[in-house]
Protein backbone atom coordinates (compact mmCIF):
# COMPACT_ATOMS: atom_id res chain seq x y z
CA UNK A 1 0.00 0.00 0.00
CA UNK A 2 1.30 3.44 -0.88
CA UNK A 3 1.42 5.85 2.04
CA UNK A 4 -0.07 9.03 0.64
CA UNK A 5 0.61 12.22 2.58
CA UNK A 6 -0.58 15.74 1.91
CA UNK A 7 1.41 18.57 3.45
CA UNK A 8 -0.25 21.97 3.56
CA UNK A 9 1.51 24.98 5.06
CA UNK A 10 -0.35 28.19 5.86
CA UNK A 11 0.43 31.30 7.87
CA UNK A 12 -2.09 31.75 10.69
CA UNK A 13 -2.88 35.33 11.72
CA UNK A 14 -3.75 36.26 15.28
CA UNK A 15 -7.28 35.00 15.94
CA UNK A 16 -9.37 34.86 19.11
CA UNK A 17 -10.41 31.27 18.47
CA UNK A 18 -10.78 28.89 15.58
CA UNK A 19 -11.06 25.34 14.37
CA UNK A 20 -9.17 23.44 11.71
CA UNK A 21 -11.58 21.05 10.01
CA UNK A 22 -10.92 17.81 8.18
CA UNK A 23 -13.28 15.65 6.15
CA UNK A 24 -12.63 12.27 4.58
CA UNK A 25 -13.76 11.63 0.99
CA UNK A 26 -15.75 14.80 0.41
CA UNK A 27 -15.64 18.45 1.49
CA UNK A 28 -17.69 19.89 4.30
CA UNK A 29 -20.54 22.30 3.62
CA UNK A 30 -20.66 25.50 5.64
CA UNK A 31 -23.70 27.76 5.55
CA UNK A 32 -24.69 31.17 6.85
CA UNK A 33 -27.80 31.84 8.88
CA UNK A 34 -29.71 35.13 8.55
CA UNK A 35 -27.55 36.64 11.31
CA UNK A 36 -25.36 36.36 9.37
CA UNK A 37 -23.30 33.79 11.25
CA UNK A 38 -21.44 30.65 10.23
CA UNK A 39 -23.39 27.41 10.66
CA UNK A 40 -20.87 24.76 11.60
CA UNK A 41 -21.37 21.09 10.73
CA UNK A 42 -23.60 19.30 13.22
CA UNK A 43 -23.55 15.72 14.48
CA UNK A 44 -27.06 15.96 15.94
CA UNK A 45 -29.06 17.62 13.16
CA UNK A 46 -30.25 14.90 10.75
CA UNK A 47 -30.85 17.51 8.02
CA UNK A 48 -27.29 18.84 8.17
CA UNK A 49 -25.60 18.31 4.77
CA UNK A 50 -22.54 16.89 6.56
CA UNK A 51 -24.36 14.39 8.73
CA UNK A 52 -23.01 11.38 6.78
CA UNK A 53 -19.49 12.75 6.33
CA UNK A 54 -16.55 11.37 8.30
CA UNK A 55 -14.99 14.50 9.77
CA UNK A 56 -13.26 16.06 12.75
CA UNK A 57 -11.43 19.15 13.93
CA UNK A 58 -8.92 20.59 16.36
CA UNK A 59 -9.36 23.88 18.22
CA UNK A 60 -6.88 26.70 18.68
CA UNK A 61 -6.37 30.27 19.85
CA UNK A 62 -3.50 32.37 18.54
CA UNK A 63 -3.06 35.83 20.03
CA UNK A 64 -0.22 38.13 20.98
CA UNK A 65 0.42 36.12 24.14
CA UNK A 66 0.47 32.53 22.92
CA UNK A 67 -0.76 29.79 20.65
CA UNK A 68 -3.01 27.32 22.48
CA UNK A 69 -4.53 24.27 20.78
CA UNK A 70 -6.18 21.00 21.74
CA UNK A 71 -7.88 17.98 20.23
CA UNK A 72 -11.52 17.84 21.29
CA UNK A 73 -13.89 14.95 21.94
CA UNK A 74 -16.39 17.09 23.84
CA UNK A 75 -18.98 16.56 21.10
CA UNK A 76 -17.87 13.34 19.41
CA UNK A 77 -15.03 11.05 18.33
CA UNK A 78 -14.35 11.07 14.60
CA UNK A 79 -11.15 11.27 12.60
CA UNK A 80 -7.93 10.65 14.58
CA UNK A 81 -5.94 13.87 14.95
CA UNK A 82 -2.56 14.60 16.57
CA UNK A 83 -0.83 17.89 17.36
CA UNK A 84 2.75 19.10 17.32
CA UNK A 85 4.01 22.52 18.44
CA UNK A 86 7.60 23.64 18.00
CA UNK A 87 8.72 26.82 19.73
CA UNK A 88 11.32 29.34 18.63
CA UNK A 89 13.61 27.94 21.31
CA UNK A 90 13.32 24.46 19.78
CA UNK A 91 11.05 22.88 22.40
CA UNK A 92 8.61 20.37 20.90
CA UNK A 93 5.21 19.58 22.44
CA UNK A 94 3.29 16.59 21.12
CA UNK A 95 -0.24 15.24 21.63
CA UNK A 96 -0.49 11.78 20.09
CA UNK A 97 -4.25 11.47 19.65
CA UNK A 98 -5.81 8.15 18.66
CA UNK A 99 -4.39 5.45 16.41
CA UNK A 100 -6.01 4.74 13.03
CA UNK A 101 -8.49 2.32 14.64
CA UNK A 102 -9.22 4.62 17.59
CA UNK A 103 -12.88 5.16 16.70
CA UNK A 104 -13.48 1.40 16.52
CA UNK A 105 -11.77 1.01 19.89
CA UNK A 106 -14.05 3.64 21.42
CA UNK A 107 -17.17 2.07 19.89
CA UNK A 108 -16.17 -1.38 21.12
CA UNK A 109 -15.65 0.08 24.58
CA UNK A 110 -19.09 1.70 24.55
CA UNK A 111 -20.70 -1.59 23.49
CA UNK A 112 -18.86 -3.43 26.26
CA UNK A 113 -19.93 -0.89 28.87
CA UNK A 114 -23.54 -1.15 27.75
CA UNK A 115 -23.34 -4.92 27.98
CA UNK A 116 -22.08 -4.48 31.55
CA UNK A 117 -24.64 -1.99 32.85
CA UNK A 118 -27.39 -1.67 30.18
CA UNK A 119 -27.43 2.12 30.46
CA UNK A 120 -27.46 2.87 26.73
CA UNK A 121 -23.81 3.63 26.00
CA UNK A 122 -24.06 1.83 22.67
CA UNK A 123 -26.68 4.38 21.56
CA UNK A 124 -23.86 6.93 21.30
CA UNK A 125 -22.49 5.04 18.29
CA UNK A 126 -23.37 6.33 14.82
CA UNK A 127 -22.82 3.98 11.89
CA UNK A 128 -23.00 4.29 8.11
CA UNK A 129 -23.11 1.33 5.73
CA UNK A 130 -22.29 -0.99 8.60
CA UNK A 131 -19.16 0.95 9.61
CA UNK A 132 -18.56 3.15 12.65
CA UNK A 133 -18.91 6.80 11.58
CA UNK A 134 -18.55 8.55 14.93
CA UNK A 135 -19.21 8.17 18.65
CA UNK A 136 -21.24 10.95 20.27
CA UNK A 137 -20.56 12.28 23.74
CA UNK A 138 -23.36 11.72 26.27
CA UNK A 139 -24.29 15.40 26.10
CA UNK A 140 -24.72 15.21 22.32
CA UNK A 141 -26.40 11.82 22.47
CA UNK A 142 -29.07 13.25 24.75
CA UNK A 143 -29.87 15.96 22.18
CA UNK A 144 -31.45 13.41 19.87
CA UNK A 145 -32.78 11.17 22.65
CA UNK A 146 -33.84 13.07 25.76
CA UNK A 147 -34.57 9.85 27.63
CA UNK A 148 -31.02 8.55 27.18
CA UNK A 149 -29.22 8.31 30.56
CA UNK A 150 -32.33 9.61 32.35
CA UNK A 151 -31.55 9.57 36.09
CA UNK A 152 -28.15 7.95 35.48
CA UNK A 153 -26.31 9.98 38.13
CA UNK A 154 -29.18 10.19 40.64
CA UNK A 155 -27.92 7.43 42.92
CA UNK A 156 -24.39 8.78 42.88
CA UNK A 157 -25.60 12.29 43.73
CA UNK A 158 -27.60 10.80 46.62
CA UNK A 159 -24.42 9.21 47.97
CA UNK A 160 -22.42 12.42 47.57
CA UNK A 161 -25.07 14.52 49.32
CA UNK A 162 -25.25 11.93 52.10
CA UNK A 163 -21.49 11.89 52.58
CA UNK A 164 -21.12 15.66 52.50
CA UNK A 165 -23.93 16.08 54.99
CA UNK A 166 -21.51 15.00 57.70
CA UNK A 167 -18.08 15.53 56.12
CA UNK A 168 -16.46 18.66 54.76
CA UNK A 169 -14.53 18.88 51.50
CA UNK A 170 -12.06 21.45 50.19
CA UNK A 171 -11.84 22.87 46.67
CA UNK A 172 -8.75 24.65 45.44
CA UNK A 173 -10.12 27.38 43.18
CA UNK A 174 -6.59 27.85 41.78
CA UNK A 175 -7.43 31.54 41.76
CA UNK A 176 -7.47 34.48 44.16
CA UNK A 177 -10.11 32.76 46.30
CA UNK A 178 -7.64 30.04 47.29
CA UNK A 179 -9.07 26.96 49.01
CA UNK A 180 -12.76 26.99 49.91
CA UNK A 181 -14.36 24.35 52.09
CA UNK A 182 -17.88 23.34 52.90
CA UNK A 183 -20.52 20.67 53.18
CA UNK A 184 -24.18 19.98 52.44
CA UNK A 185 -26.57 22.05 54.53
CA UNK A 186 -30.35 22.25 54.10
CA UNK A 187 -30.13 20.33 50.84
CA UNK A 188 -27.48 22.58 49.25
CA UNK A 189 -23.73 22.12 48.90
CA UNK A 190 -22.17 25.22 50.43
CA UNK A 191 -18.59 25.93 49.42
CA UNK A 192 -17.15 29.18 50.71
CA UNK A 193 -19.73 31.81 49.82
CA UNK A 194 -21.23 29.75 46.99
CA UNK A 195 -24.29 27.52 47.03
CA UNK A 196 -24.99 24.56 44.72
CA UNK A 197 -28.21 22.63 44.28
CA UNK A 198 -28.25 18.93 43.43
CA UNK A 199 -27.20 18.43 39.79
CA UNK A 200 -29.13 16.26 37.35
CA UNK A 201 -27.49 13.84 34.93
CA UNK A 202 -27.89 16.38 32.14
CA UNK A 203 -26.27 19.07 34.31
CA UNK A 204 -23.27 16.82 34.93
CA UNK A 205 -22.75 15.76 31.32
CA UNK A 206 -23.23 19.30 29.96
CA UNK A 207 -21.27 21.03 32.75
CA UNK A 208 -23.25 24.19 31.93
CA UNK A 209 -26.80 23.88 33.27
CA UNK A 210 -28.43 23.85 36.69
CA UNK A 211 -25.83 24.45 39.43
CA UNK A 212 -23.06 24.55 36.82
CA UNK A 213 -24.37 27.58 34.99
CA UNK A 214 -21.85 30.40 35.33
CA UNK A 215 -22.92 33.92 36.22
CA UNK A 216 -21.73 37.10 37.90
CA UNK A 217 -20.31 35.51 41.07
CA UNK A 218 -16.58 35.17 40.42
CA UNK A 219 -15.96 32.71 43.27
CA UNK A 220 -18.75 30.42 42.08
CA UNK A 221 -17.39 30.55 38.53
CA UNK A 222 -14.03 29.19 39.74
CA UNK A 223 -15.64 26.37 41.73
CA UNK A 224 -17.97 25.18 38.94
CA UNK A 225 -15.28 23.65 36.67
CA UNK A 226 -13.71 21.76 39.57
CA UNK A 227 -17.03 20.49 40.90
CA UNK A 228 -18.33 19.49 37.46
CA UNK A 229 -15.08 17.66 36.73
CA UNK A 230 -15.33 15.81 40.04
CA UNK A 231 -18.81 14.56 39.11
CA UNK A 232 -17.78 13.48 35.60
CA UNK A 233 -14.73 11.67 36.98
CA UNK A 234 -16.67 10.36 40.02
CA UNK A 235 -14.12 11.37 42.64
CA UNK A 236 -16.48 12.92 45.20
CA UNK A 237 -16.82 9.72 47.25
CA UNK A 238 -13.11 8.90 47.33
CA UNK A 239 -11.37 12.24 47.90
CA UNK A 240 -11.65 15.17 50.28
CA UNK A 241 -9.64 17.75 48.34
CA UNK A 242 -10.30 18.82 44.76
CA UNK A 243 -9.21 18.74 42.00
CA UNK A 244 -8.42 15.13 42.88
CA UNK A 245 -5.48 13.09 41.66
CA UNK A 246 -5.83 11.39 38.27
CA UNK A 247 -5.33 7.96 39.85
CA UNK A 248 -8.85 8.27 41.29
CA UNK A 249 -10.68 9.06 38.04
CA UNK A 250 -13.53 6.88 36.70
CA UNK A 251 -13.26 4.21 39.42
CA UNK A 252 -16.93 4.28 40.41
CA UNK A 253 -19.37 2.20 38.37
CA UNK A 254 -21.41 5.40 37.90
CA UNK A 255 -19.12 7.71 35.97
CA UNK A 256 -18.66 9.31 32.57
CA UNK A 257 -17.66 6.09 30.84
CA UNK A 258 -17.49 7.87 27.48
CA UNK A 259 -14.68 10.03 28.87
CA UNK A 260 -12.99 7.01 30.46
CA UNK A 261 -13.08 5.05 27.21
CA UNK A 262 -11.92 8.01 25.11
CA UNK A 263 -8.89 8.60 27.32
CA UNK A 264 -7.95 4.93 27.25
CA UNK A 265 -8.15 4.89 23.44
CA UNK A 266 -5.71 7.80 23.03
CA UNK A 267 -2.09 6.81 22.59
CA UNK A 268 -0.95 9.08 25.42
CA UNK A 269 -4.22 9.05 27.38
CA UNK A 270 -4.90 12.72 26.61
CA UNK A 271 -7.98 14.30 25.05
CA UNK A 272 -10.68 16.81 25.88
CA UNK A 273 -13.61 14.46 26.57
CA UNK A 274 -15.97 16.74 28.52
CA UNK A 275 -16.17 20.54 28.88
CA UNK A 276 -13.92 20.81 31.98
CA UNK A 277 -11.46 18.04 31.17
CA UNK A 278 -8.63 20.56 31.52
CA UNK A 279 -9.18 20.73 35.30
CA UNK A 280 -6.22 19.19 37.13
CA UNK A 281 -4.52 19.52 40.51
CA UNK A 282 -1.81 22.14 40.73
CA UNK A 283 1.27 20.44 39.28
CA UNK A 284 -0.82 17.51 38.01
CA UNK A 285 -0.52 15.85 34.62
CA UNK A 286 -2.57 17.37 31.79
CA UNK A 287 -5.56 15.31 30.70
CA UNK A 288 -6.92 17.56 27.97
CA UNK A 289 -4.45 17.02 25.12
CA UNK A 290 -3.28 20.60 24.72
CA UNK A 291 -0.19 22.35 23.44
CA UNK A 292 0.68 25.96 24.16
CA UNK A 293 3.59 28.37 23.88
CA UNK A 294 4.26 32.08 23.95
CA UNK A 295 6.87 31.74 21.20
CA UNK A 296 5.32 29.35 18.63
CA UNK A 297 7.25 28.69 15.43
CA UNK A 298 5.55 25.68 13.82
CA UNK A 299 2.12 24.21 14.59
CA UNK A 300 1.51 20.85 12.91
CA UNK A 301 -1.78 18.98 12.78
CA UNK A 302 -1.67 15.38 11.52
CA UNK A 303 -4.72 13.32 10.55
CA UNK A 304 -5.03 9.57 10.21
CA UNK A 305 -3.68 8.13 13.43
CA UNK A 306 -0.04 7.76 12.39
CA UNK A 307 1.12 9.59 15.53
CA UNK A 308 3.18 11.91 13.34
CA UNK A 309 5.66 14.17 15.13
CA UNK A 310 6.42 16.44 12.19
Amino acid sequence: MVDKKLLLKIAIPHIAGGRIWFSLGQPLTFRLNPGPALVEPSVTNPSDPNINNHWGFCEFTFNQDQLYANISYVDFVGLPISLNLTTNSGVVQHVAGMPANGLDTVCNGLRAQNAADGKGWDQLIVTRNGQNLRALSPNQGMVGNSSLFAGYYDGYVDQVWGRLGSQSISVNTQAAFGNVSGEVRNGFLILGGSQFSRPSTQDIFSCSTGPFQTGTNAETNTIIPRLAAAFNRSTLLVANAFPADASLYYKDEITNHYSRIVHSANLDGKGYAFPYDDVLPTGGQDQSGEVHAGDPRLFTVAVGGNNATA
